[in-house]
């Protein structure tokens, strides 16, 4: 198990933000960033790693997309189309969840 810097699986400020207000439990990557066991720690909050799954974009739902602070999948879809140059939606294309929890202190 590892300290995670929390800009490693939390790209933006916002969605650390998101993270601390309850409202961001989980993130999909295009790679592992992070074990299950691993924890970041924002603003003296620290959160555990719970599960780490592979899946594929087609998988995605539009409560994983609520987990990870969006209204619904299209909207999810529309933010990485606009965060990563030619980035172009594929069923088949190949992601990790990470999901997360507050650890109690």
């Amino acid at each position: 198990m590892s300290e995670l810097d929390p800009s490693d699986l939390l790209p933006s400020e916002r969605m650390q933000t998101q993270a601390l207000e309850g409202a961001v439990t989980q993130i999909h990557r295009g790679h592992q960033y992070a074990e299950v066991g691993d924890t970041f720690t924002i603003d003296e909050t620290t959160f555990e790693v719970t599960d780490v799954t592979e899946r594929t974009l087609g998988e995605l739902t539009d409560e994983d997309a609520q987990a990870e602070g969006m209204d619904d999948l299209e909207a999810y879809r529309r933010l990485l189309e606009r965060a990563h140059d030619n980035f172009e939606w594929d069923d088949e294309s190949e992601v990790v969840r990470h999901r997360f929890e507050r650890r109690a202190e």
